[in-house]
């Protein structure tokens, strides 16, 4: 006797109803109105997919840089342009969805629910058929067990799958259950050719090939992305321009009319607030971390973003803020909360002969726009607005932190930094690439001096057990001419071109 399908699986009506309301295309309808401009991840992601390495691909990154548009892109391609058939994708957007909480398994039972009540086979009778279903879940970090149901999912149902999340310590915690299961893309915020392509329909290509990073062991790449980023100057310096005052989300620069005092309180309340009070305020077993803390450590890495600030700085100034007794063990663990939500990324000392060099690790921040709108304090970056600006200083530390930032999103690149030691003096990023090393210093001051500026790289590569045949120089503007053939000078707009 066949079994009916619809004592497979029951979901409560509620749920029931989103997914219909979700999911448009099944009845014919459109799905929302989606932005026409794709970020370089939409390739690399169906690349992924579509390739089969892995049964899922997490796409993670910050709140508000388009990881749900691109979910949606992705689904508006494969039923527009592929003409895949719309039974066979669903997307759940797991992200504070009330109805979702009371289900055990959200994912399990969800995906079997659409089996049977739309797909109308099992996943892998249509994979069999040469249509297989797509699944998109987004903000998936939000179930608490996430990763062992899309373990079970994968493991017995040829499905694709795309997963988001905005949280590295949720996903990261999943890792370990789906060894070799999962392909990552990671999205920032905008690459410079990006901002350039959504705002002014530029159109400059990555200078960086997909296929490694061996390129950046010769020195002649280096220069020639400096004359790639001449060669593009006009919007490559019309891209830095509108980076320099607003900086990197997609928001700021898709509504390029609004004032930035509104765009900064949107800033605020959609990826600061929205972290520090859903993703960070629950720790393990149901613990609730301190939002002031959490608040007042992020003020203080806006504060002294492209440094390297230790307990000297952070415990005095917090204990005077929130007039308590905090310790420095617990502020170092708020700091590696925000880098887990992807707000910051620490740059540790640089590792040598397995031992980690010893000192306090340099604050990225994901964006200098989500300083600016904390702080309230705009800091401009392009060489014309310092000229007349006395805040060149602050302006070297935050092209420190956009430096090191864009740096550490290079795939598979081991970055660190090298602490002043002894007579050795400091180095600001060193690129392990395989057993070779490349020191990276940003000078960003409208005059170099070509001894002076320099004495950090020169010490680096001189010293044989560091094997680094040469440097790189990072300034603010171009046209500096270092007498080293050692060293070579890229200002910092070309070398946001390199992504």
């Amino acid at each position: 006797m066949s079994r009916d399908i619809f004592d497979c699986e029951r979901l409560p009506p509620a749920v029931d109803e989103l997914l219909h309301g979700t999911n448009p295309w099944w009845v014919g309808k459109p799905g929302p109105l989606v932005p026409r401009y794709r970020r370089w991840a939409f390739h690399a992601t169906l690349k992924k997919m579509e390739s089969g390495l892995a049964p899922a691909v997490v796409l993670r990154g910050p709140r508000q840089v388009g990881k749900t548009t691109l979910q949606q892109q992705l689904i508006e391609y494969l039923i527009g342009e592929r003409n895949v058939e719309p039974q066979r994708v669903l997307r759940v957007q797991f992200d504070e969805i009330r109805s979702l909480i009371g289900l055990r398994e959200p994912i399990l039972s969800i995906a079997r629910w659409f089996e049977n009540r739309v797909l109308g086979s099992s996943f892998n009778e249509a994979a069999r058929a040469g249509k297989p279903a797509y699944l998109f879940f987004d903000e998936v970090q939000n179930l608490a067990d996430w990763a062992p149901q899309l373990k079970a999912l994968v493991d017995h149902h040829t499905v694709k799958v795309l997963v988001t999340g905005s949280s590295a310590l949720r996903i990261e915690a999943g890792r370990d259950s789906l060894a070799g299961r999962i392909a990552q893309v990671e999205l920032g915020t905008l690459l410079l050719r990006e901002i350039a392509g959504l705002r002014f329909s530029g159109s400059l290509k990555p200078f960086l090939p997909e296929n490694g990073l061996e390129p950046l062991l010769r020195q002649s790449f280096w220069q020639d992305l400096q004359a790639h980023g001449l060669t593009n100057r006009a919007p490559r310096d019309q891209a830095f321009l509108a980076f320099s005052e607003r900086g990197g989300y997609p928001i700021a620069h898709a509504h390029a009319q609004t004032p930035w005092p509104e765009i900064a309180d949107q800033l605020n309340e959609t990826v600061i607030q929205r972290a520090i009070q859903h993703d960070l305020r629950m720790g393990r077993k149901g613990i609730r971390r301190d939002q002031q803390l959490l608040e007042e450590v992020y003020r203080l890495a806006c504060r002294y973003a492209g440094q390297a600030p230790g307990q000297a700085v952070f415990v005095p100034e917090i204990r005077q803020a929130l007039a308590g007794n905090i310790g420095w063990a617990r502020i170092l663990n708020y700091l590696k909360f925000l880098d887990g939500a992807l707000l910051l990324k620490l740059v540790r000392p640089l590792e040598l002969r397995l031992k980690r060099r010893k000192g306090n690790s340099k604050i990225c921040l994901c964006d200098h726009g989500l300083r600016a709108s904390w702080l309230q304090e705009v800091i401009p970056l392009d060489a014309k607005a310092l000229a007349s600006s006395m805040l060149t200083d602050l302006a070297g530390h935050i092209a420190e932190s956009v430096t090191g930032f864009f740096l550490a999103g290079l795939p598979h690149l081991d970055l660190g930094y090298f602490p002043m030691r002894g007579i050795e003096p400091e180095v600001d990023f060193v690129l392990t690439v395989g057993e070779k090393r490349i020191p990276l210093e940003v000078k960003y001051q409208r005059r170099i001096d070509p001894h002076r500026d320099t004495i950090g790289l020169r010490a680096f590569i001189e010293k044989t057990v560091y094997n680094a045949p040469f440097g790189v120089l990072v300034t603010l503007c171009d046209g500096v001419e270092i007498p080293d053939p050692r060293i070579v000078p890229v200002s910092l707009p070309s070398l946001l071109l390199l992504r």
